[in-house]
């Protein structure tokens, strides 16, 4: 820990020398975190700024930024080699696989961590905040968490570990951050729990997940009342209520036969953000990650960063009511793009696939494609491709049981993408790509080749 807050160090002080910043950070939950960190610490430091938001980087947008100070935040680290070919000069704060060294470079992979789950963009971003404002940093830790929830850290045990254990300590301890252990489905906050059940998929819940039906019956089985007066939602329910929820899970999980290790995923840690109010998407780390998600998605990260500073500095009402009518929109393009993908999904060897063409938004396709899983096969990662403007985009998900059979998503894309001339990345649970249009049957062919090869080598 001592190296890693050494070069955060090291990176504010290069930034304290400068009038201006140009911030370019990536377009998800994440990036939007990093990227409000940034300004935020900035802005307290006195130093002007500027903020750009990427879908990816290339040579060309590198070379763009090659007369400015540039604030990397959440990408950076896949471009090091154009990065000193166009002698920019630049922080980075990632957690994405390097593609080399960088002296200004703050990446938890430097360290001998796992940028997947052991930091991720946004706290790397906070850790340079830190020595930026020394005395007035504390509430980003909200947005670091925020972040490292959205890019799915807590994915593979069921809670943030790592470096992330870090910031979690220091936002207990300045009383921003509850951690609780609870059912770790999304909606507690917000949803009618028929509807939490029912959109749940990690774990996949048989004759509950996907089903309404099935999930009014469970809680009807229960004699948990669905409404008081509205809709109840999962935190009005007593504690007994929950225990015999999250007792029914299990039993039905153990009743189909599933390993100990996948019922485990219905509980574990969450975090709620004590100084939001409750009720709302910006109580709840998970939801709070999805509403930024869904400005992103639809080119309006502008309003996501804005929701993220209003936690800050007081709530912005208008940019919070935007944010949630494009989380309705979201919802709904959600549940129209699952119809076309489970429609064209097809098994191929050791993968399975859909081609969206233009049916769904390629700023979604990789959400639709990890929620398949509601009826696809388990055993294998997903890939799904959709037209965008620069070709066509490739998005693979998998479950936490195929990473630990030795799926690494990440390395799979990377090799398949030489293959066919495209460029991605990302991580061993979820990876994207740009390949060129009329390659996808190569594409697929190689990356079936490599995951073959990644779940074989394994005993």
């Amino acid at each position: 820990m001592k190296e890693i807050l050494k070069r955060a160090r090291e990176l504010a002080d290069k930034i304290k020398k400068r009038e201006y910043v140009k911030i370019v950070t990536h377009i998800d939950a994440d990036g939007i975190t990093s990227g409000a960190i940034a300004f935020e610490s900035l802005r307290r430091a006195g130093i002007d700024c500027e903020i750009k938001f990427v879908k990816n980087l290339d040579s060309k947008k590198i070379e763009e930024l090659s007369n400015e100070f540039v604030w990397f935040t959440d990408l950076g680290s896949g471009c090091i080699k154009d990065i000193v070919r166009f002698k920019l000069d630049c922080v980075i704060t990632d957690h994405h696989i390097p593609e080399g060294y960088y002296r200004y470079q703050l990446n938890p992979h430097d360290f001998g961590y796992d940028g997947s789950y052991d930091l991720s963009g946004s706290g790397a971003t906070y850790l340079v905040a830190k020595f930026l404002n020394p005395m007035n940093h504390v509430d980003l830790i909200q947005l670091a968490i925020v972040g490292a929830i959205g890019d799915l850290q807590d994915s593979k045990n069921c809670k943030l570990v790592g470096l992330n254990k870090f910031l979690i300590e220091e936002g207990v301890k300045h009383g921003f951050l509850k951690v609780e252990k609870d059912l770790r489905f999304f909606g507690k906050q917000t949803r009618p729990v028929f509807k939490m059940l029912e959109y749940n998929f990690d774990p996949y819940i048989p004759g509950v997940s996907g089903s309404e039906r099935g999930s009014i019956e469970l809680l009807r089985r229960l004699g948990i009342p669905l409404k008081d007066e509205d809709w109840r939602r999962w935190i009005d329910l007593s504690r007994g209520e929950k225990r015999a929820v999250v007792s029914e899970l299990v039993r039905i999980c153990m009743k189909h036969g599933y390993p100990l290790s996948y019922i485990k995923r219905i509980v574990g840690e969450c975090y709620i953000l004590t100084k939001q109010v409750e009720g709302t998407e910006l109580r709840d780390a998970m939801e709070f990650s999805t509403l930024l998600n869904a400005t992103a998605r639809y080119s309006k990260a502008d309003i996501g960063l804005r929701v993220c500073l209003g936690i800050l500095n007081g709530c912005d009402e208008w940019a919070f009511k935007k944010a949630r009518k494009l989380l309705q929109q979201h919802r709904k393009n959600l549940s129209e793009g699952i119809k076309i993908a489970l429609d064209r999904l097809r098994e191929f060897k050791s993968v399975q696939f859909f081609h969206a063409r233009d049916d769904i938004l390629d700023t979604i396709v990789g959400i639709v494609a990890g929620m398949c899983y509601c009826k696809a096969n388990l055993d294998k990662p997903i890939v799904a491709f959709a037209n965008c403007d620069e070709g066509v985009k490739v998005s693979a998900r998998a479950t936490q049981r195929l990473v630990e059979k030795g799926l690494n998503l990440a390395k799979a894309i990377e090799i398949a993408c030489r293959k066919v001339g495209g460029h991605g990345g990302g991580h061993k649970i979820a990876a994207g790509a740009i390949i060129p249009k009329g390659k996808e049957w190569e594409f697929l062919e190689e990356f079936n080749r490599v995951v073959e090869g990644q779940i074989k080598a394994q005993p």
